[in-house]
């Protein structure tokens, strides 16, 4: 199994500068999904503090993309066949927690969802849930 470090690296090594610009943290992956985070910083937030839905749902994306490479045991990308973010309530506070796990796999079509939770208060503030293809 691939440990924090390395999902990390494939992270920093194979994300576009923009995604890598949200500054996501890997905590912690198992056979059961992995966890990431992200500081909520000026460039996320819109009026308010509230992190913009843009940032929240590449944030579940990212998490998903390497939940998927977890369970496939090897850090191969995949490619984002549906996305479905639902916002929950405004996301304020000090960072983004996001926790993806994979809820079905077959051969060509992988299924994952995401809780994103705001940080301090712990509170989910959006759901997602993604379909990816596994490239031969």
């Amino acid at each position: 199994m691939m440990d924090v470090p390395d999902i990390q690296h494939f992270l920093e090594d194979n994300f576009a500068p923009w995604v890598l610009a949200l500054a996501p943290t890997v905590h912690d992956a198992g056979p059961d999904g992995v966890t990431l985070d992200m500081p909520i910083t000026p460039e996320i937030a819109r009026v308010g503090g509230i992190v913009s839905g843009q940032a929240l749902t590449a944030m579940a994306d990212t998490a998903m993309v390497l939940a998927t490479a977890v369970h496939l045991g090897r850090l191969a990308p995949v490619a984002t066949v549906t996305l479905d973010t639902q916002f929950l309530r405004p996301a304020t506070g000090d960072t983004i927690l996001a926790e993806a796990e994979i809820t079905r796999a077959g051969r060509a079509l992988i299924f994952a969802r995401c809780t994103l939770s705001a940080l301090p208060m712990g509170k989910a503030v959006a759901l997602a849930t993604a379909t990816f293809a596994v490239p031969d």
